[in-house]
Order: structure tokens, then sequence, then C-alpha cells
């Protein structure tokens, strides 16, 4: 199954002119808890991914309340300037879609 199609929302945004913020919550909490027990959402997936280091990646949360995680990482270029092709880091997201889970 992909992420994609496992998630109710897969949404990403600035978190500040420096950061993007991707969310991804469920509906299922069965889907969420073992996402979150194969420990597969990490700082070595998301740097591959999106083709960063992963001391650039300065949040992965998990919330269990809301059945969701939160990756923050730095933008590439400052969110506005020059080589911005995504001023308010609305299609951040879309690497993370295509990742296949097992569930």
């Amino acid at each position: 199954m992909k992420l994609f199609d496992a998630a109710a929302v897969l949404r990403s945004k600035n978190s500040g002119p420096f950061e993007i913020t991707v969310d991804v919550l469920f509906d299922d909490p069965i889907i969420y808890y073992k996402i979150k027990e194969q420990g597969l959402i990490n700082k070595e997936l998301v740097s591959r991914l999106y083709n960063i280091e992963q001391d650039h990646i300065t949040q992965i949360v998990f919330f269990d309340q809301a059945l969701g995680f939160k990756i923050t990482f730095a933008r590439k270029v400052s969110s506005g300037t020059f080589l911005d092709r995504d001023v308010y880091g609305a299609q951040q997201h879309a690497p993370l879609m295509e990742l296949e889970i097992n569930l």
C-alpha cells in the first residue's frame, strides 16, 4: 500500500521562511500504530526521499492523540527568494506520497 492511500491527510507547509513541515494523519489507528511501530519513518528515509543531509531534518515527531506524524526539515533556499519554486511549501509532501508501506 502507498502512504498516499493509507493517510487521511498528507500535506506540507512552511514552518517559517527556512523550514518545511510535512504532516501525515490517519483515520485508522491500526494503520497509524503499525507505521509507527515499524520505524519506517526516520531520518535516513527522509534524507533519501528529499535528497537532503540528515542533519537538515530538525524533527520527526509522532502524535498518538492525532494519529499522525510531523517531519520538519530545512529548506534548500528560503521562502520567496531567488530559485524558490514553492513559496508556501505546499507541494513538498510529494516525495512521501509513493512510499510503499507494508501493513
